[in-house]
């Protein structure tokens, strides 16, 4: 039955979708779950920690004697490896395609998140090795994401499938802080919660090998409709290889604009997603399966607001409300200043009550869902040849201040139950948001640049920015 049908042409061929589910739809699944999974592996340890530091939890699990100076470096030692990789990461997926690149890198992932449990009883080094390599290999994730999303979504589709996509890493966190919780407090132990998600890694690899494809052209089950309706819509129709344009890629101004636009989120965004459970812990007074609930429930209202935001950002840009540059602007704005505005007021309130205070944290990771169809895909509009390597520049270098926030939070909070060291904490999250969304939306653009170097070989037309 045909649900669904796009009339494509070519010459005088017409083309027609005959269903609304394709093969492209079957990688962006993949994708959504390897950050899903990703994402698991990465935060459970937010949440583990508390159990793995107090002994009234579950006093049938071992537990370590770390300061709050020692959580906060712990946490960041992920983003220590995560930087390391992405410049080339994306450059490899451009090379060699982006399937056994992510089959590797998950599989090492999820070994480290199998030896947590054991490493951590050689000390906070054993826990760091781990994180330091669950994070080198983490940062592969997203520049070959992004490869893989240049090739396989037409432009048309753009938003809302790649916040459908980038939105499995909110999901996952959602998942992960309440399962964290529960399964630290049961009789399995903060130790199952590690080796349930090194298992969940290790089946996404069997998936992956089973249904993954580094682009149309090679995936031999595709039809031909499918294959040129993503050709022509993506960008990628008549490739040919070419030197990466270095100096113009970091020279130029509106990769700049999202390198500062993450940078500025990436500060902001891991501020809150590692030290929430601290918070509410320190200042909230919460126990840990209710802190592993309450913390997640920010990250479920990103993960639901993604999906609006994703399909409003599309329809304007199909409907031509706007150019394409100014729905990105648009829409990271409302990712940036509306969770500014909550943790300013959340700095301001003295003694909020714990409702008034998750609901702010709530409103403040909420909205931040913009961003997924605002500056986080606006590589694929100005440089779809490189966007594996210019999300892997811009995500590289952005990703240090997820590195520094937490340990800025150390410095700041010396005492987890006062509540002005959290407050200054927040102005700071606030500020960070407010000044790089002013930067990107003077600097940041929608229209292919042209040391993308096949734009206008290749016969595809430029996106225009008004």
């Amino acid at each position: 039955m045909v649900v669904n049908t796009e009339v494509l042409t070519k010459s005088s061929q017409k083309f027609v979708l005959k269903s609304w589910f394709g093969v492209r739809h079957k990688q962006l699944l993949l994708l959504f779950f390897l950050l899903v999974i990703g994402y698991g592996m990465r935060i459970n340890l937010s949440i583990g920690i508390v159990a793995m530091t107090d002994p009234t939890i579950n006093p049938n699990f071992p537990t370590y004697n770390w300061t709050m100076d020692t959580k906060s470096t712990l946490l960041s030692s992920f983003f220590w490896g995560y930087v390391v990789p992405q410049i080339g990461a994306g450059q490899l997926a451009e090379k060699f395609g982006a399937k056994w690149i992510l089959t590797i890198a998950m599989t090492i992932s999820s070994i480290f998140t199998f030896l947590i449990p054991t490493f951590a009883n050689f000390s906070t080094w054993g826990v760091m090795v781990c994180r330091i390599s669950q994070g080198f290999t983490q940062g592969f994730f997203f520049p070959c994401v992004h490869n893989m999303l240049s090739k396989w979504i037409p432009l048309r589709e753009r938003s809302r499938m790649g916040t459908f996509v980038y939105a499995g890493g909110p999901l996952g966190t959602v998942i992960s802080m309440p399962l964290t919780g529960w399964i630290s407090a049961s009789t399995i132990g903060w130790p199952g919660a590690f080796y349930l998600y090194g298992c969940f890694g290790l089946i996404w690899v069997l998936m992956w090998i089973w249904r993954a494809g580094n682009n149309p052209e090679e995936y031999k089950t595709i039809t031909d409709e499918e294959k040129l309706y993503i050709l022509k819509g993506s960008g990628q129709q008549n490739q040919t290889k070419a030197i990466t344009p270095w100096k113009k890629i970091v020279t130029s101004l509106p990769i700049i604009a999202i390198l500062v636009a993450n940078s500025g989120q990436m500060w902001s965004y891991w501020t809150l997603m590692t030290e929430i459970p601290t918070y509410m812990k320190g200042v909230l007074q919460f126990d840990i399966e209710k802190n592993g609930l309450l913390s997640a429930a920010p990250y479920f209202a990103l993960w639901v607001l993604s999906f609006p935001f994703g399909y409003i950002t599309d329809f304007s840009i199909n409907k031509k409300i706007f150019s394409v540059g100014v729905v990105r602007k648009i829409i990271t704005t409302v990712g940036m200043i509306g969770p500014a505005i909550s943790l300013f007021i959340l700095g301001i309130l003295k003694n909020p009550s714990p409702a008034v205070a998750v609901t702010l944290l709530i409103a403040a990771v909420g909205l931040n869902s913009a961003i997924f169809c605002g500056f986080q895909v606006n590589h694929m509009d100005i440089a779809p040849t490189y966007a594996g390597t210019t999300m892997g520049f811009t995500n590289g270098f952005g990703n240090i201040f997820a590195i520094v926030a937490p340990l800025v939070v150390e410095l700041i909070v010396k005492d987890e139950s006062d509540e002005s060291q959290w407050n200054t904490v927040f102005f700071i999250a606030g500020g960070i948001y407010v000044v790089v969304n002013i930067f990107y939306v003077i600097f940041g653009s929608g229209k292919r640049q042209n040391w993308d170097c096949q734009n206008n070989q290749s016969g595809i037309s430029k996106n225009v920015e008004s």
